[in-house]
């Protein structure tokens, strides 16, 4: 057994129910729990097998540059028909970052922007 193996991404937001929801709504996340305390609130969701939490902060706090810059840039999800998803999505008025497009013969990708300006990829590969 290796001695490391992979927990959560933990994202930070002024309203983590808000945030929580738009991941369900679009992107078919499963919400696990609802955590409270006098001074915190932590919505915890399964992504597609990744844990996901999503801690409030103040709305004061500084957000994420443009892309690209240093450090984890997106979330990459692993999709089935990348085309059809983004159309679902920009009919929802999601904002499509990159058009789906093929950087290689057996990958399809496309970019959306979520919350926070979290921007996620949608990965379809092909046997090639």
């Amino acid at each position: 057994m290796t001695r490391f193996a992979f927990d959560h991404v933990h994202l930070r937001s002024p309203d983590p129910d808000v945030t929580g929801a738009w991941f369900v709504d679009n992107l078919e996340a499963v919400h696990v729990r609802r955590q409270e305390g006098p001074s915190s609130l932590r919505v915890v969701l399964d992504l597609g097998g990744l844990n996901l939490f999503i801690d409030r902060v103040p709305a004061s706090t500084p957000g994420v540059p443009p892309a690209p810059f240093l450090g984890i840039e997106h979330l990459a999800l692993a999709v089935k028909g990348v085309d059809a998803i983004v159309e679902e999505l920009r009919a929802r008025g999601v904002r499509i970052v990159m058009e789906p497009n093929n950087p290689n013969p057996t990958t399809r990708i496309a970019f959306v922007e979520g919350p926070e300006n979290v921007r996620v990829e949608l990965l379809e590969r092909s046997a090639g």
